[in-house]
Parts: structure tokens; C-alpha cells; sequence
């Protein structure tokens, strides 16, 4: 049970869990016997005690309604993304052509473990050797290849048998 309560001081309110004793305002300090501060609401959950909570909270703002921050419109809020990236000393045209390299637009890159997994995907019965060649081509190192392929191995993603590897 969460309970929301009010500060007779300094008019805070808060979330108290249970019904302890006694309980601090978290604005003031003053110690509150439990019992004597009004419970505004009562709620099973903490994520509602905060909601009735924020509630009353908006109400006393000015406007009085309670404004969900999702719905806050912040078009044209703040400067724009070229006037930022210009202030920085960036070239907009550079950071765009950037960005569409990599979302893909310029063939994008793998990772070295993603080399070697396409290539046991790729390659019809793919041996060590065949893999090593497969990745070279795509700048990976021998060393690299044999230690990913016995990772993949001990994962059990991939198994070998007669040296040929099979994706599982």
C-alpha cells in the first residue's frame, strides 16, 4: 500500500510505502507521526502513488492542468540541427554524406566474427582454409579466423566434422 501524504509546514507531498510509524517531509526535515497526516490517496503500486502525486502537483501550477511530457510539441524549440553542426565548425554536407554511409547507403561494413559466420554460410563444405581465404579477402587475419572458428566451435554455433564446417 503507498499512501500519498502532505507536509502541514511547508505543504509537500510525498509517497510513503506502508504505514510506518512515524515519516520525514522530504522538503522541510520535520518528522511526521504517520497517523496524523491526511492520506490524499491510497494506491497498490508506487508507479500510481506517483501519478496521483504529479497529479496534484499540476494542479497547483499556474495552469492548473496536468500536461503529459509526451505530448509536449518541441518543433522549433532550440536551434537546428545544421545551424548546431555549423556553430561546431562541422560541414553539414560531410556529417550527411557520413550518415548515409552508415545507414547503409554506401554498402556498410561486418564486423571480423560476421566475415567469418557469412562465410561458413556462403562457402559450399568450408574448410579452415577456405574460410581464412574467404575473410583475407575482406581483410581479417589467419589468426583471427582460427581463433573465432574454435569460439564458434566451443559455442556450439558451428561444428566440424572430417574439417569441414557445418553452421548449427
Amino acid at each position: 500500500m503507498y499512501s500519498v501524504v502532505g507536509c502541514k509546514e511547508c505543504h509537500a507531498l510525498w509517497v510513503v510505502e506502508g504505514r510506518p510509524e512515524t515519516t520525514n517531509c522530504p522538503r522541510c526535515e520535520k518528522r511526521h507521526k504517520f497517523a496524523k497526516l491526511k492520506a490524499f490517496a491510497e494506491t497498490e503500486t508506487s508507479d500510481a502513488a506517483a501519478r496521483v502525486r504529479s497529479s496534484m502537483l499540476a494542479k497547483r501550477a499556474d495552469d492548473g492542468e496536468f500536461v503529459d511530457p509526451a505530448e509536449i510539441d518541441l518543433d522549433g524549440v532550440g536551434i537546428s540541427d545544421e545551424e548546431f553542426l555549423t556553430a561546431s565548425g562541422l560541414d553539414t554536407d560531410e556529417v550527411a554524406a557520413a550518415g548515409e554511409r552508415a545507414e547503409g547507403g554506401g554498402g556498410g561494413s561486418r564486423s571480423r566474427k560476421q566475415i567469418v559466420r557469412d562465410a561458413l554460410e556462403e562457402l559450399d563444405e568450408p574448410t579452415t582454409e577456405d574460410v581464412v581465404a574467404y575473410a583475407e579477402e575482406a581483410g581479417v587475419p589467419e589468426s583471427y579466423v582460427e581463433r573465432a572458428l574454435e569460439k564458434l566451435k566451443r559455442a556450439g554455433e558451428v561444428t566440424e566434422s572430417g574439417g569441414v564446417y557445418r553452421p548449427l
